[in-house]
């Protein structure tokens, strides 16, 4: 009698869950979008501590670790990990900064068109002004306290390296609350921000490897 009863509660509720998220109308994208083109173009500098949870099918848990966002416009992003293990990736000026436990390297991204794209991505996710972009199509749907666009490739080999693009907005300030990478294969990266504080001063040598 219990098992019905928990089984008869799982599924009422995600039809509740499921029910809030809904399609966002031509309206209410318009206003979505000029929210966010706003808060974009007001936005210089991002600090924010962030979770990252990268979801394999065949791993029974999802493998966790989190640090912190910096980033500064137009275009430098670092992300730092603190845990389980130290590592740091810079995005700037065309260039891939790894430092992986004090070994560092670099990779030039700016020759190829495809990682030059992908690193557009990141940096626009992050900051949220990526609405214009001709590469996408792009979907809107709107919950309770959130406002979330999918964004598929349209490139096939682009295709090759991510199916969708995710992003989670607070329908109060149009900040980017998670970012979630999902692969052809259905893994998937899901990134999500806390203590964000934005348009505080962030030094350049952040931004050095």
């Amino acid at each position: 009698m219990r098992t019905k009863y928990l089984l008869l509660f799982f599924v009422l509720t995600t039809g509740v869950f499921c029910a809030q998220e809904k399609v966002m109308s031509a309206a209410e994208i318009v206003t979505f979008k000029k929210q966010v083109e706003t808060t974009s173009k007001a936005t210089n500098t991002i600090k924010s501590d962030f979770v990252q949870y990268k979801h394999m099918d065949f791993l029974e848990n999802d493998i966790e670790t989190s640090g912190q966002l910096a980033f500064k416009a137009p275009g430098l992003v670092k992300w730092e990990y603190t845990k389980p293990f130290k590592y740091s990736v810079i995005f700037k000026e065309d260039k891939l900064l790894i430092n992986d436990g004090g070994t560092k390297s670099k990779v030039d991204i700016g020759s190829s068109k495809m990682f030059k794209k992908l690193n557009e991505l990141i940096v626009n996710s992050v900051r949220g002004s990526m609405f214009n972009d001709s590469d996408f199509d792009i979907s809107y749907s709107t919950m309770n306290k959130f406002n979330k666009a999918v964004f598929t490739p349209k490139d096939k080999k682009m295709a090759g390296y991510i199916a969708s693009f995710e992003l989670l907005f607070d329908k109060n300030d149009a900040a980017v609350l998670e970012v979630k990478m999902v692969e052809p294969s259905s893994d998937f990266t899901r990134i999500v921000f806390s203590k964000r504080v934005v348009n505080s001063d962030i030094p350049d040598a952040v931004f050095n490897n």
